[in-house]
Protein backbone atom coordinates (compact mmCIF):
# COMPACT_ATOMS: atom_id res chain seq x y z
CA UNK A 1 0.00 0.00 0.00
CA UNK A 2 2.60 2.48 0.38
CA UNK A 3 5.50 1.10 -1.91
CA UNK A 4 4.26 3.61 -4.22
CA UNK A 5 5.68 6.31 -1.61
CA UNK A 6 8.95 5.07 -1.28
CA UNK A 7 9.72 2.40 -4.19
CA UNK A 8 9.47 5.61 -6.76
CA UNK A 9 11.98 5.77 -9.32
CA UNK A 10 15.04 8.72 -8.33
CA UNK A 11 14.59 11.27 -11.16
CA UNK A 12 16.63 14.17 -9.73
CA UNK A 13 19.36 13.61 -12.17
CA UNK A 14 16.26 14.19 -15.45
CA UNK A 15 14.89 17.37 -13.42
CA UNK A 16 18.97 18.69 -12.83
CA UNK A 17 19.28 18.50 -16.75
CA UNK A 18 15.57 20.16 -17.23
CA UNK A 19 16.23 23.10 -15.05
CA UNK A 20 20.10 23.23 -16.13
CA UNK A 21 19.55 22.81 -19.60
CA UNK A 22 16.99 25.95 -19.80
CA UNK A 23 17.51 29.64 -20.02
CA UNK A 24 14.21 30.85 -18.60
CA UNK A 25 13.88 32.27 -15.33
CA UNK A 26 14.35 29.91 -12.35
CA UNK A 27 10.58 30.20 -11.40
CA UNK A 28 9.31 29.25 -14.88
CA UNK A 29 11.31 25.87 -15.72
CA UNK A 30 9.47 23.27 -13.51
CA UNK A 31 7.12 21.46 -15.40
CA UNK A 32 4.10 22.65 -13.96
CA UNK A 33 5.21 26.28 -13.48
CA UNK A 34 3.26 28.01 -15.92
CA UNK A 35 0.02 26.68 -13.73
CA UNK A 36 1.15 27.60 -10.26
CA UNK A 37 2.48 31.15 -12.06
CA UNK A 38 -0.98 31.89 -13.30
CA UNK A 39 -2.78 30.68 -9.67
CA UNK A 40 -0.97 33.15 -8.19
CA UNK A 41 -1.01 35.78 -10.26
CA UNK A 42 -4.89 35.29 -10.13
CA UNK A 43 -5.49 34.49 -6.45
CA UNK A 44 -3.05 37.93 -6.06
CA UNK A 45 -5.04 40.16 -8.65
CA UNK A 46 -8.24 39.13 -6.98
CA UNK A 47 -6.63 40.11 -3.71
CA UNK A 48 -5.53 43.45 -4.46
CA UNK A 49 -8.91 43.62 -6.73
CA UNK A 50 -10.99 43.00 -2.92
CA UNK A 51 -8.86 44.90 -1.20
CA UNK A 52 -9.35 48.13 -2.97
CA UNK A 53 -13.10 47.33 -3.68
CA UNK A 54 -13.20 47.42 0.19
CA UNK A 55 -11.57 50.73 0.79
CA UNK A 56 -13.49 51.94 -2.20
CA UNK A 57 -16.78 51.04 0.03
CA UNK A 58 -15.65 52.55 3.04
CA UNK A 59 -14.45 55.60 2.24
CA UNK A 60 -17.06 56.63 -0.62
CA UNK A 61 -20.57 55.08 0.95
CA UNK A 62 -22.63 57.26 3.56
CA UNK A 63 -23.64 55.78 6.43
CA UNK A 64 -27.22 54.34 6.70
CA UNK A 65 -30.06 55.91 8.66
CA UNK A 66 -31.12 54.12 11.72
Amino acid sequence: MLGALYNRPNRVVQYQRLYQASHENVHRRGPHALFFLRSYYTLFGIGCVGSVYAAYSLIFTKPTKE
